[in-house]
């Protein structure tokens, strides 16, 4: 199955085997984004592949998915790479450092990989399920610089357990953790913090958990949380404590499952973390196949939904890039704005879509000085001038037809462009005349000049 949709290849690395899938809608000369897949314990990147269904999802959507194999023969001088289980070592500190163990070995194969493929360095995820999902935050840890977000399934926080084998042969210590969770993850919150260093940067997290997982307990998923909000608390330059409150929280039923979706958001109100918590789901991948182990085919398909999250971050970027633009070229119309005031007066024209029936319309976002209190009309522009080539502008007779949308820091209005194959230019010019008037203390000034202009705006043909 995984053959009829791309290429599964087979590596070696220092002793160590990983696969790497290739999906047939690859460019070779462009730029990838890449998802680093690190199965559970008694799992193997072929198992984990069918189980996530993530190569179906990467051939749909076009990344690389690389799958680190951690099951090994054993290495007389590397004890801290091997597992008896096939556990990535997530429990050991030389495998919570940076340039260390596990972590410097995913790091080089990442970077074998990228020799090989054209990779985007800004869309390199990592995601696991249990160990691989203890492992993943780990690597959203020790290199913050490589990785732009993680997923963790059933995971645990940075520095749950530190082991040493001599004084603790059967790893009881991390036993403990996985079945009570840490004494306080602010504490994880802050070593992470402390192991960034340099390359410390705020992390995009997503968390899994089962409310009925009894081999990695659910209060897990909550400090995994808990420790992210910690540490990105501190990268910001933070002290202290952080409170841990969710900005939004949705819920629902999938697959007979019901959910609970945690969000939790940055300054900008870009969601940053998130903790999916899952009822009568154990120790499983989420919406997971059945061909694969540690899945439930039930509930939120964690595969996509982690996806999305994943990519969201550079959506948001490419939209604020968007939104910046004076003049946006959109189904070959060629805009152009003037502008005349008798002050300096920024004002953007945008080309956009409308969402809700798909139709092109131009936005005119007028943007006064709110340092300063509107008095008259020389804070406003005398005129406007908008030429449209191949899409001419038209513009309703009457003022009352202009459809104000209220944006928070502007003030806009929206004039619908029909589809037309006239190459003819038309001009639509709006001119302004308003008379003095005093602002309320109690008024917000953008929400003045917003009114002033959707009530005083005349538009003519």
């Amino acid at each position: 199955m995984v053959s009829a949709l791309g290429k599964f290849h087979d590596y070696i690395f220092q002793g160590f085997k990983y696969k790497l899938f290739i999906p047939k809608t690859y460019k070779a000369k462009k730029d990838t984004p890449l998802v680093v897949m690190l199965h559970g314990c008694g799992q193997d990147p072929d198992d984990f592949a069918e189980g996530t269904k993530m190569n179906a999802l990467a051939e749909q959507e076009n990344f690389l998915v690389l799958y680190p194999n951690m099951n090994h023969l054993f290495n007389p001088s590397d004890p801290a790479g091997y597992n008896p289980f096939g556990c990535w070592n997530w429990f050991l500190d030389k495998n919570q450092h940076r340039g260390q163990g596990h972590p410097k070995l995913i790091f080089e194969i990442i970077e074998e990989v990228k020799r090989g493929y054209h990779i985007d360095a800004n869309q390199v995820f990592a995601a696991g399920l249990s160990a691989g999902g203890s492992l993943a935050c780990i690597l959203g840890v020790t290199y913050p610089d490589v990785f732009s977000a993680i997923g963790i399934c059933s995971g645990l926080a940075y520095d749950a357990a530190n082991v040493f084998f001599l004084t603790d042969p059967m790893a009881e210590d991390a036993k403990k953790s996985m079945e009570k969770g840490v004494p306080d993850p602010y504490v994880c919150g802050n070593n992470a913090f402390a192991e960034m260093g340099e390359f410390k940067k705020k992390m995009r997290v997503i968390v899994f958990h089962g409310i009925c997982d009894t081999t990695v307990h659910p209060i897990n998923g909550q400090q995994v949380i808990t420790q992210w909000v910690q540490t990105n608390f501190l990268v910001e330059g933070g002290i202290g404590n952080v409170e841990v409150t969710p900005s939004k929280i949705n819920a629902g039923i999938i697959g007979g499952k019901s959910f609970t979706q945690h969000i939790f958001s940055d300054d900008s109100s870009e969601p940053l973390l998130e903790l999916w918590m899952v009822d009568k789901m154990g120790h499983v991948w989420s919406g997971g196949s059945p061909n694969g182990s540690y899945t439930d085919p039930s509930g939120p398909n964690a595969s996509e939904i982690m996806w999305r999250f994943f990519t969201k971050s550079q959506q948001l970027q490419n939209e604020k890039k968007a939104s910046k633009q004076v003049a946006k070229k959109d189904v070959g119309a060629t805009l152009n704005v003037q502008v005349e005031t008798s002050r300096n007066l920024p004002v953007e024209l945008v080309q956009l879509s409308d969402p809700a029936s798909a139709e092109p319309f131009v936005q005119i976002q007028a943007q006064p000085p709110f340092d300063q209190p509107i008095l008259s009309s020389e804070l406003l522009p005398n005129e406007i001038h908008v030429s449209a080539s191949e899409h001419p502008v038209i513009s309703p007779d009457d003022s009352d037809d202009i459809t104000p949308i209220h944006t928070e820091g502007q003030s806009s209005v929206h004039m619908p462009i029909p589809s037309s194959n006239d190459n003819q230019e038309s001009k639509t010019s709006i001119e302004s005349s308003i008379q003095p008037v005093n602002q309320s203390p109690d008024k917000p000034k953008k929400k003045m000049f917003f009114t002033l202009l959707s009530k005083f705006t005349k538009i003519k043909r």
